[in-house]
């Protein structure tokens, strides 16, 4: 949750999205403003311009109350082709970079068996921007750069992850291609990097990068591999803390306990920088220091009557692994998102739906 942060109003969308020219003034603002990690009240508003992708009228209310108003704040969405450049910081395994982009894949693939990730996604394309443009159906990976030799070490900051994606964007051999009007970045870090307050209080974030230091506004998100410093926290429920005694952790569909529990970790942060890329456009609560954005409002809400410590009603696979969702040749874990439709947590995998 952003500390130390300037109250600011919501600005209408720039022309060319994020835009290449930001005063010192706003520079200046925002260099006070930490990544948006969220906390847990819900809302109730509904939105219009949602008839061509709505999902129906049944009502189990996951997560849904009327004590906080998710609502538009005029920032501008991401409705152009979301193109995911990916930042793979330490040492990877193949096996491990595989399923990351099979799910990256998954979410544009119409085609997939139900319940898919694309079938999540279409819950992300209800929102709109003022002009009434919905969320982009289509998310591609782009480019991809290594970083194996730790480049700013192996214990990061959240400011020093800017510079970690500088140098991918800067670097003087294949930088990845700078794209301020639909390009994220995903900075995933391999599972003996630390980051600051990774495991006690994120496990993944969003932001956007000052113009100060990388000289344009890109929105980026960082995620890092659990494995072992904090599985049972950020790899949950295909690993248990010890504060929830008496549960069992699940079998992980893809047989690497860390990077499936990135893979909900991933989705959250992309379905939140899709709708909310400047902490101006899609969230709850009157502050954006301190933003409730649509997939915070379902966090640890996997299926049909999650809530608590219960995930909800999931799919289990003959060979004994635990998913929710279906994509490219794979199977995952995928927490769901606000629904302003249906104005409660809502996934393809829903029971009543």
């Amino acid at each position: 949750m952003p500390r130390n942060c300037i109250r600011r109003s919501p600005a209408p969308p720039v022309p060319v999205f994020l835009g290449l020219i930001i005063s010192t003034t706003i520079v200046y603002l925002f260099s006070f403003i930490s990544p948006v990690v969220g906390w847990r009240p819900w809302p109730h508003e509904q939105i219009s311009n949602t008839t061509a992708l709505e999902f129906g009228s049944s009502k189990k209310y996951e997560g849904s109350s009327a004590f906080v108003h998710l609502r538009y704040h005029m920032g501008p969405v991401l409705t152009a082709n979301i193109t995911v450049h990916t930042v793979w910081y330490g040492t990877w395994q193949k096996s491990q970079k595989q399923i990351i982009r099979g799910f990256l894949k998954s979410i544009s693939a119409v085609d997939g068996k139900h319940p898919s990730v694309a079938g999540w996604w279409k819950t992300v394309q209800l929102y709109t921007d003022q002009t009434g443009a919905n969320i982009s159906r289509n998310v591609v990976l782009g480019e991809e750069k290594n970083d194996r030799f730790y480049s700013h070490g192996k214990s990061l900051t959240r400011l020093s992850i800017q510079s970690v994606i500088k140098s991918a964007v800067t670097s003087r051999t294949r930088p990845l291609p700078i794209n301020p009007k639909s390009g994220l970045y995903l900075l995933l870090t391999s599972d003996d990097v630390y980051v600051q307050d990774f495991c006690r209080q994120v496990c993944g974030f969003h932001y956007f990068t000052f113009p100060s230091i990388v000289g344009y506004t890109l929105p980026y998100a960082w995620v890092g591999n659990s494995a072992t410093q904090c599985p049972g926290i950020c790899a949950y429920p295909f690993a248990v803390p010890v504060y929830m005694p008496g549960l069992k952790p699940v079998m992980s569909p893809n047989g690497d306990v860390g990077v499936d529990g990135m893979i909900s970790v991933i989705a959250h942060e992309i379905a939140e920088l899709a709708t909310n890329p400047l902490v101006n456009a899609w969230y709850a609560g009157q502050d954006p220091c301190f933003p409730t954005e649509i997939a915070d409002l379902c966090e640890g809400i996997y299926g049909t009557g999650g809530g608590g410590s219960y995930t909800g009603q999931l799919l289990d696979g003959e060979d004994g692994a635990t998913y929710n969702m279906n994509g490219v040749g794979r199977r995952f874990l995928v927490q769901w998102v606000w629904n302003p439709v249906l104005n409660y947590c809502s996934g393809p995998n829903a029971l009543d739906q």
